[in-house]
């Protein structure tokens, strides 16, 4: 790729011109020359330092690898064990009590709750879905999964199915009856909801036996629109539509005419540059941060097809009601936008130092995203996002409370260099690498003054706790890690830490990703968990799910809870460093079977990014399940692959045999996509068959069990041969 020389950097020609042309005008930075030159003095002094940092991984590691294999054959001794993690300092010692202190935070992550959406952001149509998903539509969520079952003539077909829309009618009004109950009445029995709009504006039905009711608490009915026709609620922080329209198809065979409950959803998104991507090179990272300049400035816009049809999709206007007291106002049209930028291992040939070397990804990142993020700030946009002047970043895979403090020094360098304001470039932590779980309070001590967000990433979590104990032993089968005695604690660990450092209305705590997307009925029953542990956020995995996990947050105060969970501790130090090993022998079968599934779980997703670029999508498991994907989930099967192989409890020889078995598996499993290639027989010539098989069996060897490197080096070979 052709890189332009500025300043002592060579600068990719796809990112060169989209700052040049796009990004820089109306920012204040006089040039793009002066852009580049900032970025370079950062470079100078956060580079090595950048470098020690992943080096002071390797050697805790190299440490913990020695201390299991001096006691190989030796009962686990969790006191000596523990010791020695302070010892070396990879634990380390927790200072005075203490509360964040972070200003200028948006309503959106400080004091609602609701669900999250992460999507990447690389695919503009889906970057566009979430953006919009604020608000959804509880009919076409109910009627269009299985949260509705089939039966009794109630099948989804082609058109239109009353049966079906008859069931989806009632589960809404068992819905409002909990989030917005009548005073002695049913919604079901409502045959007309009634706004007097006369002098002071008034809500009230009229049910079935021709009595009138009201709500049981009249302060949730805060507005309408279209002549009455759409009601506007509040519960627990979060806004209900109904909309009524005895005309419509739908609204004819409601009893009230009500065409639909529209949600407010997905409350905040993350735009993800990280895990659910395949960014590789400057033409990738170009691309990203056009589409969140696009998003921020909101005049992103794309255009599919549908059914045959060309389709817009654009970012959604506010909303425009009528108060009770005959004013208008509006409520945000649009989620809350945070940005995932990339963690600290990984390198970038979009920027090169003048010798060729390239940087770190994550500073361009950081630098980046503080640049376009002057557009929200400066007003320059169709829209703006951060009605605080703030801009949002979850930052992953940082391990331990100095990585996050070279983090927040990152971004008050950003500051100063772009004269952004102090502070403006808040911090999410995420906690998915075992040193900083451990440390997690002294990670929220670091970044006090701009942390927004803790949570919990239970997958790469997985992932670092079975490389950081790799000599240990091995591992517990993939489906017993949920319930291992670490897992179980890290859980409320993180909100209990939370909760202690002063999160409750002023920060996120979040919890993990639902990861099947077909399976909704179950999420419906089970998710409520995540509210009810205290996390005023929980990641779903499309919008449909998002207006689906809403329901949650109506039934679960969350803020309510999160004062009664406060101060009575749930995890101790002791339950995290418990290591998940396997006891006991494990039959053949059973090791076959581990060894299939999780095969073709890596090969299915592997094939797509690096074939494809494609960083995150539903695939589909060894029963023809679909699950999302993305590197996390790839990232706990190469490592248990990995685990077993080094401690002998298969071959290398069967897990061979077993990739190239479920190679076919997986080829059938795409064969109604043009765009995929077959990886069997030939694997030979299959570059995305030779990553998986690098992933397992040099699994042992990559930094923290990261699939990055490898993955990054095949797409680059893919691109290269095109």
């Amino acid at each position: 790729m052709e890189h332009i020389t500025v300043d002592g950097l060579r600068v990719a020609k796809p990112l060169y011109e989209l700052v040049e042309n796009k990004i820089i005008p109306g920012t204040g930075i006089s040039s793009c020359t002066v852009f580049w030159k900032e970025l370079q003095y950062i470079l100078t002094d956060m580079m090595p330092r950048n470098r020690e940092l992943l080096e002071k991984r390797e050697e805790l590691q190299a440490r913990i690898d020695k201390w299991h294999l001096s006691r190989k054959g030796q009962a686990h001794d969790a006191a000596a064990y523990k010791k020695f993690l302070y010892d070396i300092g990879y634990i380390l010692p927790e200072g005075e009590p203490f509360s964040i202190e972070t200003e200028g935070v948006d309503p959106e992550l400080a004091t609602i709750a609701g669900p999250q959406l992460v999507v990447p952001i690389t695919n503009a149509r889906y970057a566009l879905n979430a953006v919009n998903s604020r608000w959804g539509s509880l009919y076409d969520a109910l009627y269009g999964t299985d949260v509705i079952p089939e039966d009794g003539g109630a099948e989804k077909g082609k058109s239109y199915n009353p049966v079906r829309g008859h069931k989806v009618m009632e589960y809404a009004s068992g819905f409002l009856d909990k989030a917005i109950p009548l005073a002695d009445a049913k919604h079901a029995d409502v045959v007309e909801y009634k706004v007097a709009l006369n002098g002071k504006t008034e809500f009230s039905v009229v049910l079935k036996d021709g009595s009138e009711a009201v709500l049981a608490d009249s302060e949730q009915f805060i507005g309408y629109a279209q002549n009455g026709s759409l009601l506007l609620f509040r519960n627990n922080g979060l806004h209900i539509e109904i909309h009524i329209d005895a005309e419509n198809i739908i609204g004819r065979d409601h009893p009230a005419g009500v065409k639909d409950v529209v949600m407010e959803a997905a409350v905040t998104t993350i735009q993800d540059c990280e895990d659910s991507v395949a960014a590789v090179d400057g033409e990738d990272k170009a691309l990203a941060y056009s589409n969140w300049l696009g998003l921020i400035r909101g005049d992103l816009e794309t255009t599919f097809l549908k059914g045959g049809k060309e389709v817009a999709r654009r970012m959604a206007a506010d909303r425009e009601y009528t108060g009770l007291n005959g004013s208008t106002f509006s409520l945000p049209g649009r989620s809350m936008l945070l940005i995932r930028n990339v963690g600290l291992l990984m390198t970038t040939d979009a920027v090169m130092l003048a010798d060729g070397t390239e940087i770190p990804e994550g500073i361009l990142d950081a630098m980046m995203t503080g640049l376009i993020a002057l557009h929200d700030i400066k007003k320059l946009g169709r829209f703006q996002n951060s009605k605080t002047g703030s801009v949002y970043i979850v930052k992953p895979k940082q391990h331990g409370p100095e990585e996050v403090a070279f983090t927040c020094e990152l971004f008050a360098r950003v500051e100063r260099a772009l004269g952004m304001a102090a502070g403006a470039m808040k911090i999410g932590v995420m906690d998915e690498e075992r040193r900083t779980t451990v440390n997690l309070k002294e990670c929220i001590r670091a970044a006090k003054d701009r942390i927004i967000f803790i949570n919990t990433g239970f997958l790469d979590r997985t992932g670092d706790e079975i490389h950081t104990s790799m000599e240990a032993g091995p591992m517990v089968c993939k489906a017993d890690m949920k319930n291992a005695r670490w897992m179980t604690n890290y859980e409320d660990w993180n909100v209990d830490v939370g909760l202690a450092c002063g999160f409750s209305g002023k920060a996120q705590i979040g919890k993990g990703m639902w990861a099947m997307p077909d399976r909704m009925r179950e999420m419906v029953e089970t998710k409520q968990g995540h509210p009810l542990a205290g996390a005023n956020c929980a990641w779903v995995p499309s919008p449909t799910a998002a207006v689906l996990h809403a329901m949650h947050y109506h039934a679960v105060d969350v803020f309510k809870q999160q004062a009664k969970l406060s101060g009575s501790p749930r995890a101790t130090l002791d339950d995290l460093l418990t290591i998940p090993l396997l006891e006991g022998v494990l039959t053949p079968e059973v090791v076959q079977r581990e060894v299939e599934n999780n095969c073709q779980g890596i090969l299915g997703y592997v094939v797509r990014w690096v074939e494809q670029g494609i960083g995150c999508s539903k695939v589909p498991d060894i029963n023809d399940v679909g699950l999302m994907e993305d590197r996390a989930t790839l990232r706990i099967s190469s490592q248990y692959l990995a685990n077993w192989l080094h401690h002998g409890l298969c071959t290398e020889a069967q897990v061979m045999k077993a990739l190239q078995q479920m190679a076919a598996v997986v080829d059938r499993q795409n064969e109604g996509d043009p765009h995929y290639h077959n990886m069997a027989p030939d694997y030979e010539k299959s570059i995305a068959f030779k990553a998986a098989c690098d992933l397992i069996f040099k699994g042992c060897k990559q930094p923290s069990g990261y699939t990055e490197p490898i993955l990054h080096a095949k797409r680059r070979e893919v691109k290269a041969a095109k």
